[in-house]
C-alpha cells in the first residue's frame, strides 16, 4: 500500500543564517537541517518531513 503524502505550506519553513559558522539552518514542525545555502537546507528539510509523511509544496 502507498503511503498518502499531506502537503504543507511553504510558509511553514522558516530558514536562517546561523550564528557563528559557516551556513544556514531550516526548521519546521520540530525538524532541524544545517546546509551550506539556503537551497541546501530547504532539500533537507523536505526529506525529513518526507519521512514524517509531510510534502512541501
Amino acid at each position: 500500500m502507498a503511503k498518502t503524502l499531506r502537503s504543507i505550506s511553504k510558509r511553514e519553513v522558516k530558514t536562517f543564517k546561523i550564528k557563528n559558522r559557516r551556513g544556514y539552518a531550516a526548521i519546521c514542525r520540530n525538524n532541524l537541517t544545517e546546509g551550506n545555502s539556503i537551497i541546501q537546507a530547504v532539500a533537507r528539510i523536505k526529506k525529513a518531513l518526507k519521512r514524517q509523511g509531510l510534502l512541501l509544496k
